[in-house]
Protein backbone atom coordinates (compact mmCIF):
# COMPACT_ATOMS: atom_id res chain seq x y z
CA UNK A 1 0.00 0.00 0.00
CA UNK A 2 1.42 3.37 -1.01
CA UNK A 3 1.80 6.09 1.57
CA UNK A 4 0.49 9.49 0.62
CA UNK A 5 1.47 12.80 2.14
CA UNK A 6 -1.08 14.40 4.47
CA UNK A 7 -1.12 17.54 2.29
CA UNK A 8 -2.18 15.52 -0.75
CA UNK A 9 -4.87 13.73 1.25
CA UNK A 10 -6.19 17.06 2.57
CA UNK A 11 -6.18 18.54 -0.95
CA UNK A 12 -8.14 15.61 -2.38
CA UNK A 13 -10.67 15.66 0.48
CA UNK A 14 -11.07 19.41 0.11
CA UNK A 15 -11.67 19.04 -3.64
CA UNK A 16 -14.24 16.35 -3.01
CA UNK A 17 -16.12 18.38 -0.41
CA UNK A 18 -15.93 21.78 -2.11
CA UNK A 19 -16.52 20.83 -5.75
CA UNK A 20 -19.03 18.47 -7.26
CA UNK A 21 -16.36 16.01 -8.35
CA UNK A 22 -16.96 12.35 -7.62
CA UNK A 23 -14.48 9.89 -6.19
CA UNK A 24 -14.23 8.37 -9.66
CA UNK A 25 -13.11 11.70 -11.17
CA UNK A 26 -10.61 12.28 -8.38
CA UNK A 27 -9.22 8.76 -8.67
CA UNK A 28 -8.69 9.29 -12.40
CA UNK A 29 -7.05 12.66 -11.79
CA UNK A 30 -4.65 11.57 -9.02
CA UNK A 31 -4.31 7.85 -9.92
CA UNK A 32 -5.48 6.76 -6.47
CA UNK A 33 -8.17 4.17 -5.76
CA UNK A 34 -11.75 5.34 -5.23
CA UNK A 35 -12.08 3.36 -2.01
CA UNK A 36 -8.97 5.03 -0.64
CA UNK A 37 -10.37 8.48 -1.36
CA UNK A 38 -13.79 7.67 0.06
CA UNK A 39 -12.11 6.31 3.20
CA UNK A 40 -10.17 9.56 3.63
CA UNK A 41 -13.36 11.58 3.17
CA UNK A 42 -15.24 9.46 5.67
CA UNK A 43 -12.48 9.67 8.27
CA UNK A 44 -12.22 13.43 7.71
CA UNK A 45 -15.95 13.90 8.24
CA UNK A 46 -16.00 11.85 11.44
CA UNK A 47 -12.75 12.84 13.15
CA UNK A 48 -11.42 15.97 11.46
CA UNK A 49 -8.18 16.75 9.59
CA UNK A 50 -5.87 15.10 12.14
CA UNK A 51 -6.85 11.65 10.91
CA UNK A 52 -5.19 12.31 7.57
CA UNK A 53 -1.74 12.67 9.15
CA UNK A 54 0.70 9.80 9.38
CA UNK A 55 1.29 8.33 12.79
CA UNK A 56 4.84 8.34 14.06
CA UNK A 57 4.41 5.76 16.83
CA UNK A 58 2.69 2.44 17.14
CA UNK A 59 -0.53 2.71 19.08
CA UNK A 60 -1.44 0.35 21.92
CA UNK A 61 -5.12 -0.05 22.68
CA UNK A 62 -6.48 -0.81 26.12
CA UNK A 63 -8.96 -3.56 26.82
CA UNK A 64 -11.64 -0.97 27.64
CA UNK A 65 -11.18 0.76 24.28
CA UNK A 66 -11.48 -2.57 22.45
CA UNK A 67 -14.65 -3.40 24.40
CA UNK A 68 -16.11 0.01 23.52
CA UNK A 69 -15.45 -0.59 19.82
CA UNK A 70 -17.02 -4.06 19.94
CA UNK A 71 -20.01 -2.77 21.88
CA UNK A 72 -20.54 0.07 19.41
CA UNK A 73 -20.30 -2.32 16.46
CA UNK A 74 -22.85 -4.72 17.95
CA UNK A 75 -25.35 -2.09 19.08
CA UNK A 76 -25.35 0.05 15.92
CA UNK A 77 -26.13 -0.78 12.33
CA UNK A 78 -22.78 0.51 11.03
CA UNK A 79 -20.36 -1.57 8.98
CA UNK A 80 -16.87 -2.41 10.20
CA UNK A 81 -15.45 0.30 7.92
CA UNK A 82 -17.76 2.93 9.42
CA UNK A 83 -16.96 1.85 12.98
CA UNK A 84 -13.26 1.86 12.17
CA UNK A 85 -13.51 5.36 10.72
CA UNK A 86 -15.39 6.56 13.80
CA UNK A 87 -12.72 5.22 16.19
CA UNK A 88 -9.80 5.97 13.82
CA UNK A 89 -8.59 2.38 13.55
CA UNK A 90 -8.34 -0.17 10.75
CA UNK A 91 -11.47 -2.14 9.74
CA UNK A 92 -9.61 -5.42 10.16
CA UNK A 93 -8.95 -4.56 13.81
CA UNK A 94 -12.68 -4.29 14.50
CA UNK A 95 -13.43 -7.71 13.04
CA UNK A 96 -10.36 -9.31 14.67
CA UNK A 97 -11.23 -7.97 18.11
CA UNK A 98 -14.86 -9.04 17.72
CA UNK A 99 -13.94 -12.59 16.68
CA UNK A 100 -11.42 -12.96 19.51
CA UNK A 101 -13.98 -11.67 21.99
CA UNK A 102 -16.61 -14.12 20.77
CA UNK A 103 -14.21 -17.09 20.87
CA UNK A 104 -12.17 -16.52 24.01
CA UNK A 105 -13.89 -13.78 25.97
CA UNK A 106 -12.46 -10.65 27.51
CA UNK A 107 -9.05 -12.20 28.25
CA UNK A 108 -8.33 -12.33 24.51
CA UNK A 109 -8.52 -8.53 24.37
CA UNK A 110 -5.78 -8.02 26.97
CA UNK A 111 -2.50 -6.70 25.56
CA UNK A 112 -0.16 -9.50 24.51
CA UNK A 113 3.61 -9.44 25.03
CA UNK A 114 5.41 -8.81 21.76
CA UNK A 115 8.49 -10.50 20.38
CA UNK A 116 10.25 -13.76 21.01
CA UNK A 117 11.12 -14.69 24.61
CA UNK A 118 14.84 -14.48 25.37
CA UNK A 119 16.91 -17.67 25.23
CA UNK A 120 19.37 -16.70 27.94
CA UNK A 121 18.64 -14.89 31.17
CA UNK A 122 21.02 -11.99 31.42
CA UNK A 123 22.35 -10.97 34.86
CA UNK A 124 20.97 -7.45 34.48
CA UNK A 125 17.50 -8.78 33.77
CA UNK A 126 17.74 -11.16 36.70
CA UNK A 127 18.66 -8.27 38.98
CA UNK A 128 15.73 -6.27 37.68
CA UNK A 129 13.38 -9.19 38.24
CA UNK A 130 14.70 -9.66 41.76
CA UNK A 131 14.17 -5.99 42.51
CA UNK A 132 10.54 -6.31 41.46
CA UNK A 133 9.87 -9.37 43.59
CA UNK A 134 8.70 -8.85 47.09
CA UNK A 135 11.17 -9.34 49.92
CA UNK A 136 9.40 -12.48 51.15
CA UNK A 137 9.57 -14.20 47.77
CA UNK A 138 13.25 -13.36 47.45
CA UNK A 139 13.99 -14.77 50.91
CA UNK A 140 12.04 -17.95 50.14
CA UNK A 141 14.07 -18.49 46.98
CA UNK A 142 17.31 -17.87 48.85
CA UNK A 143 16.31 -20.34 51.58
CA UNK A 144 15.46 -22.99 48.98
CA UNK A 145 18.88 -22.54 47.33
CA UNK A 146 20.68 -22.85 50.67
CA UNK A 147 18.70 -25.99 51.54
CA UNK A 148 19.66 -27.52 48.19
CA UNK A 149 23.35 -26.70 48.78
CA UNK A 150 23.17 -28.20 52.28
CA UNK A 151 21.59 -31.39 50.93
CA UNK A 152 24.30 -31.73 48.26
CA UNK A 153 27.15 -31.25 50.77
CA UNK A 154 25.58 -33.83 53.13
CA UNK A 155 25.39 -36.30 50.25
CA UNK A 156 29.06 -35.72 49.41
CA UNK A 157 30.02 -36.22 53.04
CA UNK A 158 28.04 -39.47 53.28
CA UNK A 159 29.67 -40.77 50.10
CA UNK A 160 33.13 -40.01 51.47
CA UNK A 161 32.32 -41.74 54.78
CA UNK A 162 31.05 -44.82 52.97
CA UNK A 163 34.13 -45.00 50.75
CA UNK A 164 36.40 -44.71 53.81
CA UNK A 165 34.57 -47.51 55.57
CA UNK A 166 34.77 -49.79 52.51
CA UNK A 167 38.31 -49.10 51.40
CA UNK A 168 39.90 -47.80 54.58
CA UNK A 169 42.25 -44.86 54.89
CA UNK A 170 45.26 -44.77 52.57
CA UNK A 171 48.62 -44.75 54.35
CA UNK A 172 51.44 -42.95 52.58
CA UNK A 173 54.05 -45.74 53.10
CA UNK A 174 52.11 -48.68 51.75
CA UNK A 175 51.09 -49.42 48.24
CA UNK A 176 48.08 -51.49 47.48
CA UNK A 177 48.40 -54.56 45.33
Amino acid sequence: MAKYKPELKAQIVHEYLSTAQSTYDLSEKYHIGRRQISGWVQRYRLNGPDTLKQRRHKRNFTTDFKLNVINYYQTHEDSTAEVAARFDILPSQVSTWRLRFEREGITALNPQPKGRPPKVNHPKKQRRQLAHQSEIDRLKEELAKKNQELYETKMERDILKKSLSLFGPLRPGRKRK
